[in-house]
């Protein structure tokens, strides 16, 4: 159907529906507007909610336990949930309220000048009805002007007494009266012509494309409305699948709970390594008293006893000192009383074997990790001086060079110390032919310092991977890499517990991350931030799926939480 065919003369009708049709799509927009605003409370109260739970104490005093590791689980998916909705909320605010009211100006702009044309072709047709009128009136009065100077020359062309320069003088003014007449009507003629024309184009062309722009208008808003309840369905729908994944993260959580575990670790933390005491002995104070060959005497010691005495010691009544058996069980029983006090050896060998194995292990993990800041340190010169090497201008490499040769002089110093701790570690687990096979563990686990990779730019062994340039389009220069220590990261959740995320970003290019460390991103995929920059270029993050490495600040778009304070 047309509104200009059906709609011709309701103009004011439709000026009226328009304006409401506008109105609707802006109370859509109020709607959605506060839809997003209780996604984003939402997000934040769950946000709270986490960082109150959370663990605030070290990772060295918070109990390993099973079931606390599955709570922390369950809070950092619960993180990631409240992440969603922010998501949510995000793109209802671009993509549903952000576009109404955007849309709604636009619309606003062109009904007003639709709505303009057609009250410009209304009004010209007014003023060429009022020139047709004035013609036809102005005739009309003509007419009548001519009718009365007719009535006059007849009365006084008729009347004898009249004089002939009268009758002259009227038959002029009759004649003039007539000729004044014909003009005016001639003049309504071509008026009333004109009129009709412009009423036909009023009513069959201007008013139907006026209105079929309205008309057009109007369905566009329609549709428009439609797209954006998609949108607004779409915004939650989209993250359906990583809730999913959430709430299966909380499952999986639950299901990790294992009582025998926690049961096991309750024995490693708390155990001494020493054993059981044993029986007391039977102290015997009748001893010293007289006896005499009497069968009647009464002896405070059974006859059995005195038998196994005498068949123990080869003499009757012989027995042990009772001041040494109560030193030996007071030896045994010192865990009940006040720990006496040992010399601090160097192997802690005066510590029972448990605590000796744990003091040992943490020991070698504290001489490790400064071993690898030392490996660190002598890559980030190693990498100056290749630098140096490229650029003399920039400085003289052979300067570091007593610097490198400290370095790995407190690294063979450091490597020594480890190498000595390990050896009384397997003495204590009684493991001597496994020491190798530790050995080689340990080095594994905190990297070994040749060919070791590292993000983007840094030193490795093979120049070729010293730079990198995305097969993008142009991109920011990516800042020098982090070289982060195995524990420097270490949070007050184990390594199996993902930190928590303080934020999100966007990625601006596609990363290819192909050194150790970095993150694979494509363009536009959205990430997790798990820490902030520290000054260095780059920023630690998590994808969806839950891998965790290093990007360049300078690719992504950052938004992090208000409430938040970093890692």
């Amino acid at each position: 159907m047309s509104w200009g065919t059906e709609l011709w003369d309701q103009f004011d009708n439709l000026d009226k529906h328009t304006q409401w049709g506008i109105d609707f799509l802006e109370r859509y927009a109020k709607f959605v507007k506060e839809r997003l605003d209780i996604e984003q409370n939402y997000a934040k109260q769950l946000r709270n909610l986490v960082k109150k739970y959370c663990p605030k104490r070290s990772k060295d005093e918070e109990p390993r336990f099973t079931s606390c590791l599955s709570f922390y689980s369950i809070l950092n998916e619960l993180n990631d949930y409240a992440g969603q909705r922010e998501v949510v909320a995000e793109e209802m605010a671009h993509k549903v309220y952000g576009e109404l009211m955007r849309y709604s100006q636009d619309l606003k702009a062109e009904r007003k000048h639709h709505l303009q044309e057609g009250r410009k072709a209304q009004q010209y047709l007014d003023h060429c009805w009022k020139q047709m009128d004035n013609s036809k009136r102005k005739f009309e009065r003509e007419c009548k002007e001519a009718e009365k100077s007719q009535v006059t020359y007849e009365r006084l062309d008729n009347d004898i007494n009249a004089t002939k320069s009268e009758v002259e003088k009227a038959k002029a003014q009759f004649y003039l009266r007539t000729h004044t007449a014909d003009e005016s009507k001639n003049e309504y003629a071509a008026q009333l012509q004109n009129f009709n024309a412009e009423q036909w184009k009023h009513f069959n062309n201007a008013i139907p494309h006026i209105f079929k722009n309205l008309q057009d208008m109007d369905e566009r808003r329609t549709v428009k409305l439609g797209e954006t309840y998609r949108s607004f369905a779409e915004a939650e729908r989209r993250v359906i699948p990583i809730v999913s994944k959430c709430l299966e993260g909380m499952v999986s959580a639950a299901k990790a709970v294992d009582e025998r575990r926690d049961s096991t670790i309750v024995v490693e933390s708390f155990k001494s390594g020493f054993d059981p005491p044993g029986d007391f002995p039977f102290e015997d104070f009748s001893q010293n008293l007289s006896r005499t060959g009497s069968d009647g005497t009464i002896s405070n010691t059974p006859k059995g006893d005195r038998d196994r005495d005498r068949d123990r010691d080869g003499a009757p009544g012989s027995r042990s000192d009772p001041k040494h058996a109560i030193s030996k069980t007071k030896n045994k029983l010192w865990l009940f009383g006040k720990k006496p006090k040992a010399p601090s050896l160097e192997d802690f060998s005066h510590l029972p074997p448990e605590q000796r194995r744990k003091r040992l292990q943490q020991r070698i993990d504290e001489l490790s990790k400064e071993l690898q800041k030392e490996m660190d340190q002598r890559d980030a010169l190693n990498k100056m001086k290749d630098v140096y090497e490229k650029n003399p201008q920039m400085g003289d490499p052979n300067s570091l060079q007593p610097k490198i040769s400290e370095t790995i002089c407190n690294m063979e110093k450091l490597r020594s110390e480890i190498h000595k701790n390990e050896t009384w570690l397997s003495e204590v687990e009684g493991k001597q032919s496994s020491r190798g096979d530790r050995r080689h563990s340990a080095d594994n686990h905190h990297h070994t310092p040749q060919g070791r990779e590292s993000p983007e730019g840094s030193y490795t062994d093979d120049t070729s991977q010293e730079h990198h340039t995305p097969h993008h389009r142009s991109t920011p220069a990516q800042p020098g890499p982090p070289n982060p220590d195995p524990h420097e990261f270490d949070d007050e959740f184990d390594d199996d517990d993902p930190l928590p995320a303080i934020g999100h970003c966007k990625a601006l290019y596609s990363f290819d991350g192909q050194n150790e460390g970095t993150l694979v991103m494509a363009e536009d995929e959205v990430l997790y931030i798990i820490e902030e920059d520290k000054g260095d270029g780059w920023t630690r993050a998590r994808k969806q799926s839950g891998e965790e490495g290093y990007v360049p600040t300078s690719y992504v778009e950052i938004t992090l939480e208000k409430n938040s304070k970093g890692s």
